[in-house]
């Protein structure tokens, strides 16, 4: 791990896997010292933000490192969101055959994982879900699409995840969902915020 400063009031710890960031995101949020204000995990880090008035880098520096990494793949959040999901996707097809299930079989892994937000981007309310099988890794599309509707399920690399409103996407497209990802009338108005665990059911 290494870690920067960043600003007045916050630090940033890089990892060289995702699994490592996952790792210590879970034991971070179990006990926050005063001060922290907002753990922000991503593909390779974790940005702390925190209060000046309150504490200061060099203690943020030492709760990163004196903290020891969870296994948070290992068991499912207490934090968990079921997802309805119509398997209709126009790449279904194509991902049975790159996979070598079939529709049933993509269909069966990915509605039978306990997967885990690992960070949020792109979008707001969309979540980066890991913990899938490895039999559902595909690579991303060669040509992405210039729009690809809201509530879109998809496949690309070890990740899933739930389009939330219609954007450009290079993703695996296999199955789509009413659940309503980002709510500003909600708190918190991401559905799918990290640690939290997802269930996805074929309807």
């Amino acid at each position: 791990m290494r870690v920067l400063d960043v600003g007045d009031g916050g630090v940033l710890a890089e990892f060289d896997t995702l699994d490592a960031v996952l790792a210590l995101f879970g034991a971070l949020g179990e006990a926050r010292p005063p001060g922290v204000d907002d753990l922000v995990p991503a593909a390779r880090t974790i940005l702390v933000r925190f209060d000046p008035r309150v504490t200061t880098h060099e203690a943020v520096r030492s709760w990163l490192r004196r903290t020891r990494p969870a296994d948070v793949r290992a068991r499912e959040h207490g934090d968990s969101v079921h997802i309805e999901v119509r398997y209709d996707g126009p790449d279904l097809d194509e991902v049975g055959a790159l996979t070598g299930l079939g529709v049933d079989g993509v269909v069966a892994a990915h509605t039978g994982a306990v997967w885990t937000v690992a960070f949020a981007g792109f979008a707001p309310g969309f979540g980066y879900l890991v913990g899938g099988p490895e039999s559902l890794h595909v690579p991303r599309r060669a040509t992405p699409r210039t729009s690809v509707p809201p509530g879109s399920v998809g496949l690309a690399g070890e990740f899933s995840g739930v389009y939330p409103r219609s954007s450009p996407g290079g993703w695996q497209l296999i199955g789509s969902s009413d659940a309503p990802l980002w709510d500003t009338d909600r708190d918190p108005p991401a559905l799918l915020r990290p640690g939290v665990s997802v269930r996805f059911h074929a309807v």
